[in-house]
């Protein structure tokens, strides 16, 4: 397989704002040699999805019947902790956290800039087919932005979306704010109007991705990440600032009353969802920028796992923090689909903290199902270590925590489907303080090949 690189006509050779434009933070990959673009005529059936796992974490770059379509582009954590600005977690994590507290509305442009209409043909843009029992071709990177009928408030949120025909989506909508404002619209008999943003700027990503407050703009996140410096047009949805610039707008509204099967899909642990009744959206035009890049993100992939893990291991360091100190890294590890099982790393300076750590963690993520805890020698991003802390440094009939009859994720197919009860695991991997530190030395060779 040859690659090309990619390269944007006029590009800066200086190191973009990586949050502010999908397009630069694409030429920040190319510019480091990340990104791959295949020069032969990819499949959208199976094919694409084959080549963004077999990259990832670099970002491809396809070419397809129907345009451009890019993957892998949030697959990395340190792309991530550039885009929001921040070098170590516990910095990334609070900046994260105020600006969920103070978002920031954008400012105004007169016109949606650089956009252009075409026609209304969803079987005509790069959407691919992931897996081989999905139930059709699935637009997985899809902000939806929509304003609540009856309270005013806007929601900017991440839903998968199936193709039913030219001009129609199934929407999964899981019970949190975009199902409460289609709920509110449904009940005054109103259709919800709703801009789908593709390739929009990536802090708007990493903000949808989060769940601040019902009445908490995400894109509003988004810019007091971005210090201000995202701007928008309101001349495409009523009434709702869109954040600019986005290389696919889909505009519409999801129809009152009307539902449609949607699935199976793949979920982030990388089993087939269930098939469902959902929303269904009504596509009314398409915007592109010039010569677009339709994003997508394959399910189950480590792009899929960071973004849906990331703002949730920041709830969790912030609750942990204020439970004990010394807490220093808070993973959503791969295994656990970045969802269920997390590692956390901390300076112990009293026995129980890491429990109450433990605790602390279910609390601010209620979908946990295995916590564990190590000290801050050990790397919550190597397995191997983890599982040596736990051989070292555990006593099960000391150091573990279960709960039973917890309310957990409907992500789990272990749990009771009907009520989402499931148990919970919390392990103590951390050493005993009674003991002498040097037992738990870890052997180390004093030479560097020069």
């Amino acid at each position: 397989m040859r690659f090309t690189v990619f390269v944007e006509p006029g590009a800066s050779e200086v190191v973009p704002a990586l949050g502010l434009d999908f397009r630069e933070l694409v030429g920040y990959h190319q510019k480091l040699g990340r990104l791959k673009q295949l020069q032969k005529m990819v499949e959208l059936e199976f094919e694409a999805a084959y080549y963004m796992k077999k990259y990832q974490p670099d970002p491809v770059l396809m070419n397809t019947r129907y345009g451009r379509l890019i993957s892998n582009v949030l697959a990395r954590r340190e792309t991530v902790y550039e885009v929001v600005g921040g070098k170590s977690d516990s910095e990334v994590y609070a900046k994260f956290l105020r600006a969920m507290e103070n978002p920031q509305p954008l400012s105004r442009i007169e016109s949606s800039t650089g956009l252009k209409e075409v026609a209304v043909d969803l079987f005509r843009l790069p959407v691919p087919k992931f897996f081989e029992r999905d139930g059709g071709r699935y637009i997985t990177a899809g902000v939806f932005i929509a304003k609540d009928p009856l309270t005013g408030a806007v929601n900017a949120s991440i839903h998968r979306a199936m193709i039913l025909d030219e001009e129609s989506l199934a929407v999964r909508l899981v019970p949190r704010h975009l199902y409460q404002i289609h709920r509110n619209a449904e009940k005054a008999g109103r259709n919800l109007p709703a801009a789908i943003l593709i390739g929009a700027p990536p802090l708007v990503y990493l903000c949808a991705a989060s769940s601040p407050p019902f009445g908490v703009y995400e894109v509003e996140v988004a810019n007091a990440l971005a210090g201000g410096r995202l701007t928008g047009t309101d001349s495409l949805l009523d009434g709702v600032v869109l954040p600019l610039p986005v290389e696919v707008v889909l505009l519409g509204e999801f129809i009152a009353g009307r539902r449609a099967k949607e699935g199976p899909f793949v979920d982030i642990l990388g089993t087939y969802d269930i098939v469902r009744e959902e929303p269904v959206f009504r596509v009314e035009s398409i915007l592109t920028r010039q010569d677009p890049l339709f994003y997508s993100i394959l399910p189950s992939g480590l792009e899929h796992i960071l973004l849906m893990g990331f703002p949730r291991e920041a709830a969790i360091w912030s609750v942990a923090s204020r439970t004990a100190t010394g807490v220093r890294k808070v993973r959503l590890t791969p295994g656990g689909g970045g969802w269920l099982h997390a590692v956390i790393s901390m300076e112990k300076t009293t026995e129980g903290d890491p429990k109450n750590v433990i605790l602390a963690a279910f609390a601010a993520h209620p979908s946990l199902k295995t916590v564990v805890v190590v000290d801050a020698d050990v790397d919550p991003d190597d397995p191997l270590d983890v599982e040596w802390a736990l051989a070292t440094r555990m006593q099960p009939d000391e150091d573990i925590v279960i709960i039973k009859g917890a309310r957990g994720s409907s992500l789990d197919p272990s749990a009771d489907q009907v009520t989402l009860q499931t148990s919970k695991l919390g392990i103590d991997a951390t050493r005993p303080l009674s003991k002498d530190k040097s037992l738990f030395e870890k052997a180390r060779i004093p030479f560097t090949e020069h």
